[in-house]
């Protein structure tokens, strides 16, 4: 039975019935979440009103509740559209329990709005990752960002194994088709991990395509959708509950958050 990781990113922007926004909220969302079968959480930097922010105090007494309770991987983030520097991107990196970090590794159309991930400030997030002993999850907008990550790695500011992660379905970005996901997993090279998000799916047959197509991890989420076959998830809890019943039904196993550390060569 081919081992698969559950990832969820709990917290969405939009401020609807069931989005954890405090500290407990979130706290306990993420653990009832690791007991349903997530192995990693993907966490903003964010205030109680949902907003990208420089303060981690609110993310410190997020992660210090979780590490209390559960083991699960803590993933901090340097995304997110705002108007924060590249340095104020990164604040999450500074705070003790954080292990993964995603490295946005170019720009791209997001609606009406551009997400701007320069050269320059992707190295410099990475030689932070690096500094600290976080392992950076390679966000992929785009077939070219591919090749920018192995010309990272070519410097010396990635290591193995690389984790990929195909993040598709933003508006203005790289649509969500099988098509497209079979030709990214083909560009990632051998020994490297990959794993998708679906963002505003409406239910999980994406995510099903790519576990047959190898993904290492999917993801589900209030910040990527809150949908379940037509109808609102009324937290991110039952999302996991449902793509893990998915992820059984196919015949492959859940890893805990210890066999994905060692999968993913953490340090912890």
């Amino acid at each position: 039975m081919r081992p698969v990781a559950i990832y969820v990113a709990p917290v969405g922007a939009e401020l609807i019935e069931g989005n954890p926004l405090t500290a407990r909220e979130i706290a306990e969302e993420t653990i009832a979440c690791a007991r349903a079968g997530a192995s990693l959480v993907h966490l903003h930097v964010r205030d109680e009103q949902g907003k990208l922010v420089e303060d981690t105090s609110v993310f410190k007494q997020t992660v210090d509740m979780i590490r209390r309770e559960s083991d699960i991987i803590i993933q901090g983030s340097t995304g997110g559209m705002s108007d924060l520097s590249a340095a104020q991107r990164c604040t999450a990196l500074q705070v003790d329990g954080v292990e993964v970090a995603t490295l946005n590794l170019g720009s791209t159309n997001f609606g009406e709005g551009v997400y701007i991930n320069s050269p320059s400030d992707i190295r410099y997030w990475a030689r932070e990752m690096k500094a600290r002993g976080i392992k950076p999850e390679l966000q992929i907008f785009e077939p070219g960002m591919i090749e920018t990550a192995l010309q990272l790695f070519q410097e010396g500011l990635l290591e193995d194994p690389l984790l990929f992660n195909f993040a598709l379905g933003f508006p203005g970005a790289m649509p969500a088709t099988v098509k497209g996901c079979l030709y990214l997993s083909e560009l990632v090279p051998d020994g490297a991990h990959w794993s998708v998000l679906h963002h505003g799916m409406d239910d999980f047959s994406f995510l099903a395509a790519a576990l047959a197509m190898g993904a290492f991890a999917i993801r589900v989420g209030f910040e990527d959708s809150h949908s379940i076959g037509g109808y609102t998830a009324k937290s991110n809890v039952e999302l996991v509950s449902r793509v893990a019943r998915l992820v059984t039904d196919l015949g492959y196993r859940i890893m805990n958050p210890a066999e994905t550390r060692r999968q993913l060569g953490l340090k912890s």
